[in-house]
């Protein structure tokens, strides 16, 4: 797909591709609801509670319901989360949803607590009381707007959505606590329902067969989502691709983790991306029968057999590795090296997971396939203008 350049500081409009909407799992004519597992919701609420999150999260607050993430000082993740602003007992407050699985990171509500000092703010766990869902699918995607880019020197790239674009379609209730899903452009949109409950949709939608529809709809559109895949402590928000999924903010004033991750925008290099790759035995095509392959598997990438001379005296393996995270049905989200992608895209180079020999003692090959709705990222060339 040729996709339009620009210079540093300039924002581009992109019509997205028809075709994006192949990326859904769900047909033309149904829509699919998935309420999801290992999702906890917080209540922080307050007279301070907007200013409160405005210093710990790498977004603007906003008066909808948003995608942003939690940094430690040092810039890497903690939590991926959407926060929904809300009213509880007539004070003004957030919901905040988020993989609630232990982890190496502080738990979010003793985090949140301990940020608290002298604001006028309540943080309580209210996971028993709400569930996170997830719709898609129907007739969501099939009118894609035009996208605006922004764009750092480091490769980094922002969209820019238009007025109204978050909000629900009128087949919702208005009491309805949710918004569309902006993360890609077919993910359908994210809700907040009470314990017990449906989503009230007047069109009505079908239940997921099982957890792992939602996982294959995600992969399929992009999108990385908790721990197994942006892995607390250690990811980078660049890397997991929350600029170009909009959780990131690069012209907010201070909050924590600002320092590196500005920095990163201005004057480094995104080397490494979470794209959707595609898993099959050496030999063999891809098959749904696939089985799900260990998590967070090295991916080594090995330079093909070549008669050209420029060649001959380059090392077999290029440094560094990838990761396998979230996979079904051989299909998979995986943490690449971009030059790594650029050579399997030219032909030098294949890339194949690195199983101890007591497990699927087949070579496994990774195919990795570039999102159509990802922008065009800029060249050098470009940033000299």
């Amino acid at each position: 797909m040729n996709l339009p350049r620009l210079s540093l500081g300039r924002c581009a409009k992109i019509k997205l591709p028809s075709q994006a909407a192949s990326y859904s799992t769900a047909s033309a004519s149904e829509r699919i609801c998935a309420k999801l597992p290992n999702r906890g919701v917080l209540s922080v609420s307050g007279t301070d509670s907007k200013t409160f999150l405005n210093g710990i999260v790498a977004a603007s607050i906003r008066d909808h319901p948003f995608y942003t993430v939690f940094l430690s000082a040092q810039g890497r993740v903690l939590y991926d989360v959407f926060i929904y602003p809300c009213t509880t007992d007539g004070r003004p407050g957030f919901l905040i949803d988020f993989d609630s699985r232990s982890s190496e990171a502080t738990p979010l509500i003793t985090m949140l607590k301990r940020h608290i000092l002298r604001s006028k703010v309540r943080v309580r766990d209210v996971s028993e009381e709400w569930n996170v869902w997830a719709v898609w699918g129907g007739a969501l995607g099939s009118n894609i707007p035009h996208r605006e880019w922004r764009w750092g020197r480091s490769g980094a790239s922002e969209p820019v959505y238009a007025e109204g674009e978050h909000l629900l379609g009128p087949e919702y209730t208005r009491d309805t606590i949710g918004a569309r899903d902006l993360r890609a452009p077919n993910m359908g949109e994210r809700l907040l329902v009470r314990s017990g409950d449906k989503p009230a949709i007047s069109i009505g939608c079908d239940l997921a067969r099982d957890g792992s529809q939602y996982i294959l709809h995600r992969i399929k559109n992009a999108v990385p989502e908790g721990q197994e895949d942006i892995v607390p402590q250690h990811a980078f928000p660049m890397d997991s691709n929350m600029d170009m999924m909009g959780g990131l903010d690069f012209r907010k004033g201070c909050y924590v983790g600002q320092e590196l991750t500005v920095r990163t925008y201005h004057t480094g290099v995104i080397r490494k991306r979470i794209m959707p790759v595609s898993l099959s035995q050496e030999g063999l095509g891809h098959s749904s029968d696939t089985p799900s392959l260990p998590l967070h598997t090295s991916i080594q990438a090995e330079r093909l057999p070549s008669s050209s001379s420029d060649t001959s005296n380059r090392p077999t393996r290029p440094r560094g590795t990838g990761t396998l995270l979230s996979n079904v049905n051989g299909l998979g989200l995986a943490l690449l090296r971009l030059e790594h992608v650029d050579g399997v895209e030219q032909g030098e180079l294949e890339m194949n997971l690195v199983l101890p020999t007591d497990q699927h003692s087949a070579k496994w090959m990774v195919r990795p396939k570039r999102p159509t709705w990802w922008p065009t990222p800029l060249d050098d060339s470009e940033h000299a203008k």
